[in-house]
């Protein structure tokens, strides 16, 4: 997946989500196969594709396609 400006989407990555809206960090990518210790691989493969977010104000939140409220801040 990528953010707004074209960069691919990393676990670990830190994300501004919805034009500093909130932040977040990705825990799980499902569509490069990385996944975080506390966010294994059996229990999100079900979602098929996309990246999950952990954010400051909403939780986890999925995202499946690039998105123009995502932009990375701070590479893992």
């Amino acid at each position: 997946m990528l953010d707004r400006k074209g960069r691919l989407i990393r676990l670990g990555d830190r994300l501004d989500v919805g034009d500093g809206w909130a932040v977040g960090v990705v825990v799980c990518s499902i569509d490069t196969g990385d996944y975080s210790a506390e966010h294994p691989k059996e229990a999100w493969e079900y979602l098929e594709r996309g990246i999950m977010v952990d954010t400051d104000k909403a939780g986890l939140i999925h995202y499946t396609d690039n998105s123009q409220e995502l932009e990375v801040i701070d590479p893992a």
